[in-house]
């Protein structure tokens, strides 16, 4: 795993992930399983849209995953998460 990604769940993160937190760590997992740490121009727009889509599948498994002793979370309208209330 690469080590810069950080666990983005409570307790690990004491606060919700941000939409900055989510796309940091798709950023850092598709350099990783692509070998690159910037992409050829060429390469650039299937990059981004693996960075976007690992961000989006982040987003949905961080709304839907129940951590003992914190309240469920439900997403906002816009993706990104609160907790519940």
């Amino acid at each position: 795993m690469c080590r810069s990604i950080k666990t983005l769940r409570p307790p690990v993160l004491p606060d919700e992930a941000t939409d900055e937190d989510i796309h940091a760590a798709a950023l850092q997992y598709v350099r990783k399983v692509s070998g690159f740490r910037a992409p050829a121009a060429h390469n650039r727009e299937v990059f981004d849209r693996a960075v976007d889509a690992v961000a989006r599948a982040t987003t949905e498994l961080l709304g839907e995953l129940q951590v003992r002793g914190h309240p469920v979370r439900q997403r906002r309208p816009e993706g990104t998460i609160v907790k519940s209330g």
